[in-house]
């Protein structure tokens, strides 16, 4: 009796510790893997920022670090580089949604349908090899160089990720799911939209964080032509004229820009695969 009155006694005092000390190996963890992550951005920007002021580099050709921010906060000021932001994600974010409403449903047909996806699969193949910028010059000949142009071009660029992406999503879901919901005397309809739908999600996102990039690293093409504000503007403008810090403004707000819609579209990501997290997540 009194050997089971001490255990009752001990057990909760030995979680106890347990769990205490797990706290301070946890938060090291997280700043060790932190710091890992980020050594090679700190290192990078360190030797962005010597280089040049020690002559390695040509500061010329490749401005400090310091310079570059405090030439893109003149830029601001003077409401610039608001312009250029503004002009490009307008562009972007509209190309790559139309892309989406093309893509996605066009890829549940073509992934859904084996005889659609037979009859369609000779024509994706050369579209799927024929690059966006190769086909610049025939979007400019039959649409002009304005917006509308642009934005298409954006949308063909963005379309082929998700299309690709959402077929084999489809077509690559587990067959026993499907079997088993069959059994289960779910109509086609539904069998669709609650076990090849959700299964193909995962896939279908890798292609959209594909497009979401692709929709920031095009603008640079798409603005070289007819255009008169923009990222891809402004770079190609301060080339062209030699304003290298500015340049390198242009560069760096690009990747800033992407960087956010990546971010940006892996937190939608996680709320709707968030069916797929582990027991140990």
């Amino acid at each position: 009796m009194s050997t089971a009155k001490n255990q009752v006694l001990t057990y909760p005092k030995t979680v106890y510790v347990a769990s205490q000390s797990n706290k301070p190996k946890f938060q090291l963890n997280w700043l060790s893997s932190s710091f890992k992550r980020s050594i090679a951005i700190i290192l990078f920007l360190t030797l962005w920022e010597v280089l040049p002021r020690l002559g390695v580099v040509s500061s010329a050709f490749l401005p400090s670090l310091s310079t570059v921010i405090q030439t893109g906060w003149q830029l601001y000021q003077t409401g610039q580089l608001t312009t250029h932001i503004t002009v490009s994600l307008t562009r972007s974010v509209i190309g790559f949604t139309l892309a989406l409403f093309i893509a996605i449903p066009l890829g549940l047909i073509i992934g859904w349908y084996k005889l659609v996806a037979e009859t369609l699969n000779p024509l994706l193949e050369i579209f799927r090899n024929t690059t966006a910028l190769a086909l610049m010059p025939v979007f400019i000949l039959f649409l002009g160089i304005g917006e509308v142009s642009k934005i298409s071009l954006l949308v063909y660029a963005c379309t082929w990720p998700i299309l690709l992406n959402t077929i084999s999503g489809v077509q690559n879901v587990d067959p026993l799911l499907i079997k088993s919901a069959r059994t289960m005397g779910l109509p086609p309809h539904k069998l669709f939209r609650k076990v090849i739908l959700p299964a193909a999600v995962p896939t279908i996102f890798v292609g959209i964080r594909l497009a979401g990039a692709i929709s920031v690293l095009a603008l640079v093409a798409v603005e070289m032509f007819g255009s008169k504000a923009g990222l891809g503007y402004l770079i190609i403008y301060s080339q062209y004229s030699f304003e290298i810090p500015q340049m390198f403004v242009g560069i760096l707000v690009m990747t800033l820009v992407g960087l956010a819609f990546n971010y940006g579209l892996l937190a939608v990501e996680k709320h709707f695969t968030s069916w797929k997290k582990t027991p140990q997540e």
